[in-house]
């Protein structure tokens, strides 16, 4: 019992830790999640027969690579798309308002316009207080020179947080189960295997079959002649976090784009195949080549998560909000188990059965 209070405690003390250094952990939980997903690459170059330190330099050198490429190519896209977008807003309602609205009040007598109307003020002010709050920011910003040379700091510490931890990943685990009582090694191994699998499923696994969907929809949709059709995609495939909701936005999104720019069916019929290869391809081989039989975070699981933990604790409740919801399943799990094999639960079992099967149950013992 006595441990069980160290172990409260223990928790209680580290999450009072997390909400006061909210900010300064940003970059150091940032960097944690990084060298985690990158330790898999790294130790299979040290597999081909690199050191540690060479390998991780290699994984770094990967990434800047991957990350130079998408800053040149992919942004300039997707702000010209952006820019695109935001010019033909006005086109878009003076469609809706000339063609769709009169179709709808004469399929449904529902006036639209007035709706419209509301929708376009709405906008208007947003769009006005949206330009004060920046004008503001910069302000502050501007005035509050420290505060953002403290924030482009902690940018700059996760990539170094990231190589240190990355450099020291087997010694740090090493270290951490060194400090578990000796008693209880066996359980947290177990665990801590089980959370692994989890997280990785979901992270690891979810996170690439987020980066093909979005190159399958964009590059289809833009082969087809969609306009937006890399901003479509790239959207899609960011929402994809959560299994089914980016087909669901994207898929919404270009068949809006496609009736208002080409008006044939041709065109709806096309976005339907773009994303239905999607689709396919995602359960055929992006699902068990990369997630396997694993069983990953429920979506609602990861959408209370992240809303809860940005809540808590910020952007720092963000970052941790994934690796603790897939702690929190596994002990979940783990207590339903010890639960079922427990005599409580035989009990409770044996009270719902009818009379005469237990009178049948004890002729079977007695024989």
């Amino acid at each position: 019992m006595r441990h069980s209070w160290w172990g409260i405690l223990f928790l209680v003390a580290l999450v009072g830790v997390v909400y006061l250094l909210d900010a300064v952990l940003m970059p150091f939980i940032a960097g944690l999640i990084l060298a985690y997903l990158a330790d898999p690459l790294t130790n299979y170059f040290q597999r081909l027969g690199l050191k540690r330190v060479w390998a991780v330099s290699s994984v770094f050198l990967i990434l800047l690579l991957v990350l130079a490429i998408s800053l040149l190519i992919l942004i300039p896209l997707v702000i010209q798309q952006i820019k695109q977008l935001g010019e033909m807003v006005p086109g878009v309602f003076d469609w809706v308002e000339n063609y769709l609205a009169p179709q709808v009040q004469e399929w449904t007598g529902y006036d639209l316009r007035s709706e419209l109307d509301n929708v376009q003020e709405t906008l208007a002010e947003n769009w006005r207080d949206a330009g004060s709050y920046l004008a503001q920011a910069l302000g502050q910003i501007g005035r509050s020179g420290m505060a953002f040379a403290t924030w482009v700091t902690y940018v700059a510490l996760i990539p170094v947080v990231t190589f240190y931890l990355l450099l020291d990943w087997n010694r740090l685990l090493n270290n951490l189960i060194d400090l578990i009582p000796r008693h209880w090694v066996d359980d947290a191994t177990r665990l801590a295997k089980r959370c692994d699998e989890v997280l990785a499923a979901f992270l690891r696994g979810q996170l690439l079959v987020m980066l093909c969907l979005g190159i399958i929809y964009a590059v289809g949709l833009t082969l087809m002649g969609l306009n937006f059709g890399l901003l479509i995609g790239v959207i899609s495939g960011l929402v994809s976090i959560v299994p089914f909701l980016g087909f669901i936005v994207g898929l919404s999104s270009a068949l809006v784009v496609a009736l208002f720019q080409f008006d044939s069916w041709w065109a709806l019929l096309g976005v339907l195949g773009v994303f239905s290869l999607g689709q396919v391809i995602e359960s055929v081989v992006l699902q068990p080549k990369l997630l396997g039989d694993k069983i990953g975070l429920h979506p609602v699981a990861v959408i209370f998560a992240v809303l809860a933990g940005g809540n808590l604790f910020g952007l720092t409740g963000v970052l941790l909000a994934l690796p603790a919801a897939s702690v929190i399943m596994v002990l979940l799990k783990e207590v339903k188990e010890r639960y079922q094999n427990s005599a409580l639960y035989d009990e409770t079992l044996e009270s719902t059965l009818p009379p005469h099967e237990l009178g049948l149950q004890d002729k079977r013992e007695s024989s």
